[in-house]
């Protein structure tokens, strides 16, 4: 039987969401240097200002992705992972949209984010880009980067086509 796909906050004491993000930091290894990696572990994720949701079909851990408050209505896009044998099946976009309406509700009026410069992460930049992320400068604590790209979207315009 096949199940619906659901999204709802994470439970960060769960071994295997433990395991699901511990698998999205080893992809990252090989894809830059650890000083250009800003994925956060398990500890990051518990931070305060940090919300954790995932996506599931049953059982299963289809994706995960946060928001973590970097001042008041600003916030940043992190821990984004779709589970590899699930891609290409919207998981992202699902979870990307239900992060734009969770911090529309609480007042957020900006959302920015850090990705890979590598061919790796160009669908997540295409997928951003198409939910209305524009690049921007580097942001937060971030410095300029030849591994990082910097997007940004402000909540009070709508995604473009």
């Amino acid at each position: 039987m096949r199940h619906r796909v659901t999204i709802g906050r994470a439970d960060l004491d769960e071994p295997s969401l433990a395991a699901f993000l511990r698998d999205h930091l080893a992809a990252m290894e090989p894809t830059a240097p650890s000083e250009s990696r800003h994925a956060l572990d398990l500890g990051g994720l518990r931070s305060p200002g940090v919300r954790v949701w995932v996506a599931r079909s049953g059982e299963d851990i289809l994706g995960t992705a946060a928001l973590a408050e970097l001042e008041p209505g600003h916030e940043e896009l992190k821990s984004m992972r779709t589970e590899p044998r699930s891609r290409g099946r919207g998981i992202a976009r699902r979870l990307l949209d239900h992060l734009v309406a969770d911090a529309r509700a609480r007042g957020v009026v900006r959302i920015s984010l850090e990705t890979g410069s590598m061919a790796f992460f160009a669908p997540a930049r295409a997928l951003y880009r198409t939910s209305g992320f524009e690049e921007c400068p580097p942001f937060g604590s971030y410095a300029e980067d030849p591994n990082s790209v910097f997007m940004t979207r402000s909540l009070s315009s709508a995604p473009r086509p």
